[in-house]
């Protein structure tokens, strides 16, 4: 294999001089720089990039960090966070963390080591102080998640908003009671999303009932098995919200294994918009995010730390938006026991007949 030195022979100039047109920094003439390109190309030789970045303190990877792969969630996120990644010239390290703090806190290691030059958590679930300390060494950003009362530069959506716009929709048609299926509580989101819907029933003059709030894991198990839990109580809920598509679709089978049917006995929305959602049956009313938007907002952040320069806006809030489908059907009229009995509706409510792009 050519090495820098036969270049330097057959173009008769330095090493130092094939240095310089290979990183394109110092003064070399046009001329210079095209007998060397000439060179290059003459002897079919190939920079070793590795060397090259040892020598520049640089590893042209960047961690991303996301805690289940197997989440459909994620690869419209991970899409975008590669598109910059690969313009750049930059490698991803992908880590699925499942959840495991260890899992995680192992990557930040790696980061810490000089084994990758930044990082893109999706998810944090280790302690605020230990991000805090490696983000003031090192270039972090959060995607989708973030951390309050820190200036970690962040991209997500307003999870509060959301989630009171989805439980808004169910009580425009007529439920009053809602259950909600929340993500794991020691997770920033799924408060958010918890605190959405209460404001949603508190605006609208109406108590939260513990027995419908359940605790999931963003499964499709724990959103079959909370259904089943809420369907057992003695005053079941006619419409449930859930923390994210996965368990909605869960929910959507625990439903019919009851004999019941969506909506029609049990209205239902859910949150992410999964290219699941739109297929499922009936199609979900979900709160669409624009994945590919903050994987590519991420990467982009993170390579300005990388390079030493300024965020224009370190806390990005992108819009998010609902998906009317089928899952939430027409609006209800209350007998006095509080039926799910139908009414008609003047024109038809709007829908989405697919994804859509976010």
């Amino acid at each position: 294999m050519a090495t820098i030195r036969d270049v330097a022979k057959l173009a008769r100039v330095s090493p130092a001089t094939v240095s310089r047109v290979l990183s394109g920094k110092g003064a070399v003439s046009e001329a210079t720089r095209r007998r060397v390109l000439d060179a290059m190309a003459a002897l079919n030789y190939e920079p070793n990039a590795l060397g090259r970045n040892l020598r520049k303190q640089e590893t042209k990877t960047v961690i991303v960090l996301i805690p289940d792969i197997k989440n459909p969630f994620f690869s419209e996120i991970i899409r975008g966070i590669e598109d910059v990644a690969i313009r750049e010239g930059y490698t991803i390290l992908l880590g699925n963390t499942d959840n495991d703090v260890k899992r995680e806190a192992e990557y930040l290691r790696i980061l810490n080591a000089k084994r990758a030059d930044g990082l893109i958590l999706t998810t944090a679930r280790v302690e605020k102080d230990h991000i805090l300390a490696l983000a003031r060494q090192k270039p972090v950003v959060l995607a989708c998640e973030y951390l309050l009362d820190a200036d970690v530069p962040s991209v997500s959506i307003d999870n509060v908003s959301s989630a009171r716009k989805a439980t808004a929709h169910l009580l425009s048609l007529g439920h009053t009671r809602i259950a909600h299926l929340t993500g794991p509580l020691h997770v920033i989101i799924s408060r958010d999303r918890l605190q959405g819907y209460q404001q949603a029933l508190h605006q609208h003059g109406l108590s939260v009932d513990p027995a419908l709030v359940q605790e999931g894991d963003w499964t499709l198990d724990s959103g079959y098995l909370l259904m089943r839990k809420l369907l057992a109580l003695a005053h079941p809920p006619t419409a449930v919200f859930a923390a994210n598509d996965e368990m909605a679709i869960g929910a959507i089978r625990a439903v019919r294994e009851r004999g019941l049917r969506v909506p029609d006995d049990i209205a239902i929305v859910g949150f992410d918009d999964i290219a699941y959602a739109a297929y499922v049956d009936p199609p979900l009313t979900t709160v669409a995010q624009p994945c590919y938007e903050i994987g590519r907002t991420a990467m982009e952040m993170v390579l300005h730390l990388i390079r030493g320069e300024p965020i224009p806006q370190p806390q990005r809030v992108l819009e998010d938006r609902l998906v009317i489908r089928r899952s939430c059907g027409t609006p209800r009229r209350r007998n006095d026991k509080g039926s799910g009995a139908r009414m008609p509706v003047e024109g038809p409510i709007h829908q989405s007949k697919g994804r859509g792009k976010a």
